[in-house]
């Protein structure tokens, strides 16, 4: 049976969409991503009584995930957390770590959330906006990426990747300096912006006055109709988990620098010669600052 969704991306899509519903609806997507199996079993009645709402209100959120109605809501949550059960070896991923979990268990749940965030943004990722973006940042006159707190961190991550293969790129974590960049820019140039939520104010302030000079933005968040993206010319969405210690920013920051590490070999091979050459070049600038004696890296190695 299909749903309005692609097979598999219900609750993809219901993580994204759970932070800008009212709240009424916010209950009845929190009570389904806490435990999508026991959701499955409950029928509209139940659900929205356990929820202090209206069978109106579900109706509603099924109508916003793009499912024809609760049935198929219901048949769609019992399949994919009957994959993520499979997925976790029974252990459900990024499940929460009780206070008796074994380091080998801590191990196992982190790395699992990890890969499961990964591998979720992966398959969900629109490859259409992804080709925009590259086609953007590999005809820009200069980039400029704007993040801040943990997101700053993947800013930072992609600008690096950019200088690299000798393009003109920078980052901005302050709210000053990142709207005079964006002052600056012109219809050659591109901001991106990082956000998990897609709601922080200086993000989204410096991507709206790019966008008010001309300039090409893109936004990186979890939450596709979230403030950020409602400004900016092409969204690229990760995937998120949250669980007790490790907020959903956390995994979505490790699905956010998978998707930085995509758009830069895209746009590095759209520029393949000249990409090599800068690569070689800035290898063999900072060869000199190791250790003597230090093993190298193979692709340093392997070089004449």
């Amino acid at each position: 049976m299909s749903t309005g969704v692609a097979d598999g991306e219900v609750l993809f899509t219901l993580r994204g969409l759970a932070p800008t519903l009212v709240p009424s609806t916010r209950r009845v997507a929190d009570r389904i991503l806490a435990d999508p199996a026991v959701a499955a079993g409950l029928t509209i009645s139940e659900l929205a009584q356990a929820c202090g709402t209206s069978e109106t209100t579900v109706v509603r959120l099924c109508r916003q995930l793009g499912v024809r109605g609760y049935r198929e809501l219901r048949v769609a949550l019992a399949a994919e957390s009957g994959r993520e059960r499979a997925l976790a070896d029974g252990r459900g991923i990024g499940g929460d770590i009780g206070p008796a979990d074994d380091l080998a268990s801590v191990v196992h749940s982190v790395t699992a959330a990890d890969q499961r965030a990964i591998a979720d943004t992966a398959r969900t990722l629109d490859l259409a906006a992804l080709a925009e973006a590259v086609r953007m940042v590999g005809t820009a006159r200069r980039v400029d990426v704007v993040g801040v707190g943990a997101s700053a961190v993947v800013a930072l991550d992609l600008q690096q990747k950019l200088h690299r293969i000798g393009l003109v790129a920078f980052t901005w974590s302050d709210m000053h300096a990142a709207l005079t960049a964006a002052a600056l820019l012109g219809p050659e140039d591109v901001m991106i912006g990082v956000s998990h939520s897609g709601a922080t104010v200086d993000t989204v302030e410096a991507l709206a006055e790019a966008s008010s000079r001309g300039a090409r933005t893109v936004g990186l968040t979890s939450v596709p109709r979230s403030p950020l993206a409602g400004v900016v010319d092409t969204v690229l969405v990760t995937a998120a988990r949250e669980t007790t210690f490790r907020s959903g920013a956390t995994s979505s920051r490790i699905a956010a620098l998978s998707v930085v590490d995509v758009l830069f070999v895209a746009v590095a091979q759209g520029r393949f010669d000249e990409s090599v050459r800068a690569l070689d070049a800035t290898r063999r600038a900072v060869a000199p600052r190791r250790v003597p004696g230090a093993a190298q890296p193979d692709e340093l190695r392997s070089r004449p």
